[in-house]
């Protein structure tokens, strides 16, 4: 009998008595997880949970520094104590975003119905997680065959006037993108548009998946919202506690029907933290299935008779660590990246260009967005690139001043005169704000060792002949830290999560990380990527560039060579710097011409607080930059790149230190940096006209 034969009921069932299975082997935790909240501890988790949990509130603008402040600072607390507060204030004090960001999070959730002889049966619930896949689970959707007869529901739901809403009817298209595991009990399905429409996630917006860690701790709420037993859309709000955190499971307690499987179940942040899947039936001693009478459950006697005591939903990073093991095609691993950065998933793919990421208006959820074009050269597109940079033009700036934009790593695809162009559109958008007069891109220099650097790491490492980019962020990390010219990848790793407030011990803290190498990386990097908005693979490939450059004297003569290629050889120099960049120059100050006076020197987005970077510059540690004038470090909280700063240490001399805010996805864009006018205003500050 095939899968598609199996009648709902059967795996429905199935499913039950596998989570009722799992709910009797946790017994024991689960009592004490009961006990301690008995005894009025408000959520029984580890010190270093909290920890990340706190963290991870703060960050995703879960709760109100305000509020924060007024609560934690009324009164001395030390850090555990202050770490339980912050969540226990997310679960009292919600903002008045809470109630639109669930709206948000709502229009994301359809209705799946079922074609059967001729009639339309509701059969489930499922979510968008990308522009074109919804989730559900196995149990509604077996296999593609049966996906075929169904289509999704969206707006299956009243108005805020308790009257119907405007259905809008999609079909499934399993034969784009389908996925499915049993024990997960999990399905991925792509939604075709409507005629002539765009995707569906444009429409109804998307839940922006997680794999990093910090999402929930035990005694926290949950909300679900679905389709019970097929009536219009419902949603269970914060009734519930999570009691049981298996390693692919969650159990909690909350109002749901067989109808909701395959509903998103949510934080307090509107972040999706599992797939609910089943209720958890009460049995007696002989395995059977109780009814709330307290009688022997039968076939005939419904759903709605039985004794559920729990639900089950399965976690998220257990759903989204099964979709990277999957051996697909180009084109469905460039369904799964559209995913976003934050599931791990776009990172270990070869994609073909995909449709662009949403601006996420809200933490979890990216609202609808009409689609833009770009260029072959922002696209990646494979070309010839040019080995070299570009030179501004000799009347630049009166001839005797010159402005340099040094880049930073991972710019092999991309044109030097397209970077250029873009750094001064950034710039020229600060200085618009500050109201000063624009600049010409062909008056900027733009050094480009893009490429060289490229060959070099890929000629340095062994990742490339086993598959590099087939492996997870952590996989690879293990491989850059075998790669390490000095060692130091791994230490230059964790010194920046422990910067950033990652815990040091403790047993959360390796929760769900595995052993061996990988899973001692895996850590700091879901820590950083937590921490910010850079995903670990971009976190893991920058450290290891950081580390091949200041690890082997070849790659660093190499990419100096290439950037004095193209150097102004006299007058004054402005040199704003990138990333990695902000390395390569500080290096590069100590090997200018006597002739070239270098009048200020912009960093952004820097590692230089990291003692693992600074302490191997060509000028061992902290200290002031030979014969620069004026120095200007700006950063952001949000880039993972620029952990350690402000530069506080005063061997660092006096410099500008500018704390800004970049845009949500785009923590680490240079053109960000230069867009806030207090930036832009030092630079055009430091050039005549």
């Amino acid at each position: 009998m095939s899968v598609t034969d199996r009648p709902y009921q059967e795996l429905h069932e199935q499913a039950a008595d596998e989570a009722a299975r799992r709910y009797e082997d946790s017994a024991a935790e689960r009592e004490r997880v009961e006990g301690r909240l008995a005894a009025g501890v408000r959520f029984p988790d580890s010190p270093d949970a909290l920890a990340v949990r706190a963290d991870r509130i703060l960050d995703r603008g879960g709760l109100s520094p305000s509020a924060v402040v007024a609560d934690i600072h009324r009164e001395a607390m030390d850090l555990p104590d202050a770490n339980e507060r912050i969540i226990d204030l997310s679960n009292e004090l919600q903002a008045w975003s809470f109630l639109p960001r669930g709206v948000r999070a709502g229009a994301t959730v359809a209705r799946i119905t079922l074609r059967r002889d001729g009639r339309e049966l509701p059969h489930g619930t499922g979510f968008l997680v990308s522009p074109r896949l919804m989730m559900t689970n196995h149990h509604v959707l077996p296999d593609e065959n049966f996906a075929r007869r169904c289509f999704a529901e969206f707006n299956a739901q009243v108005t805020a006037d308790n009257l119907p809403d405007t259905v809008v009817r999609m079909e499934l298209d399993p034969g784009t993108f389908f996925a499915a595991d049993r024990r997960l009990d999990f399905a991925l399905v792509a939604v075709a548009p409507t005629p002539d429409g765009p995707p569906p996630g444009e429409i109804f917006g998307w839940n922006r998946l997680s794999v990093q860690i910090g999402k929930l701790v035990l005694g926290e709420k949950v909300n679900i919202i679905g389709h019970p037993s097929g009536r219009l859309k419902e949603i269970a709000l914060r009734d519930n506690a999570v009691l049981v955190r298996l390693d692919d499971f969650v159990h909690y307690t909350t109002d749901t029907e067989p109808g909701n499987s395959g509903s998103p179940v949510f934080n307090d942040q509107w972040e999706v933290v599992a797939l609910h899947h089943s209720g958890v039936p009460k049995k007696d001693d002989q395995g059977r299935v109780l009814r709330k009478d307290g009688r022997p459950w039968q076939q005939g006697d419904g759903d709605d008779a039985i004794d559920w005591v729990a639900n089950e939903g399965v976690r998220i990073s257990s759903i989204l660590k099964h979709l990277a093991g999957l051996d697909l095609d180009p084109g469905r691993r460039a369904l799964l990246a559209e995913m976003g950065p934050d599931t791990g998933l776009d990172q270990a793919m070869t994609t073909a260009p995909a449709l662009p990421t949403p601006t996420a208006a809200v933490p979890g959820v990216a609202a609808p967005s009409a689609r833009v074009t770009v260029s072959p050269a922002e696209s990646g597109t494979t070309a010839r690139r040019p080995q070299v940079g570009l030179r501004a033009r000799a009347t630049a700036f009166g001839g005797r001043q010159h402005l340099v934009f040094l880049h930073g790593r991972d710019q092999q695809d991309n044109f030097p005169d397209v970077l250029r162009r873009s750094w001064t559109a950034g710039l020229n958008h600060g200085l618009t704000l500050a109201s000063l007069p624009t600049l010409d891109p062909e008056d900027v220099w733009f050094p480009f060792y893009g490429t060289r650097l490229h060959a070099l790491s890929s000629r340095e490492s062994t990742a490339a002949p086993i598959g590099l980019d087939q492996l997870s962020a952590a996989a690879a990390a293990e491989v850059f830290a075998a790669q390490s010219p000095t060692g130091s990848y791994e230490q230059l790793l964790h010194e920046a999560a422990v910067r950033a407030g990652m815990p040091q011990n403790g047993p959360a803290t390796t929760e769900g990380f595995g052993s061996g190498l990988v899973g001692v990386l895996h850590r700091p990097l879901s820590w950083l990527a937590a921490k910010s908005d850079l995903d670990e693979w971009t976190i893991a490939t920058f450290l290891r560039d950081v580390d091949l450059y200041l690890g082997d004297s070849a790659v660093r003569q190499a990419v100096l060579d290439s950037v004095m290629e193209t150097m102004p050889s006299s007058g004054e120099l402005v040199l704003v710097t990138h990333s990695l960049g902000t390395v390569v120059g500080m290096d590069l100050l100590t090997r200018l011409p006597e002739s070239l006076d270098p009048v200020l020197l912009v960093t952004a987005g820097s590692p230089l607080g990291l003692d693992g970077v600074n302490e191997r510059l060509l000028a061992r540690g902290p200290h002031q930059p030979p014969r620069v004038r004026d120095w200007v470090n700006v950063w952001c909280p949000t880039d993972a790149v620029a952990i350690g700063c402000p530069l506080e240490d005063e061997r660092w001399g006096k410099l500008t230190q500018l704390a800004v805010s970049n845009g949500r996805d785009r923590a680490h864009k240079m053109e960000e940096y230069l867009g806030h006018p207090k930036a832009a205003q030092e630079i055009r500050g430091a050039l005549r006209a």
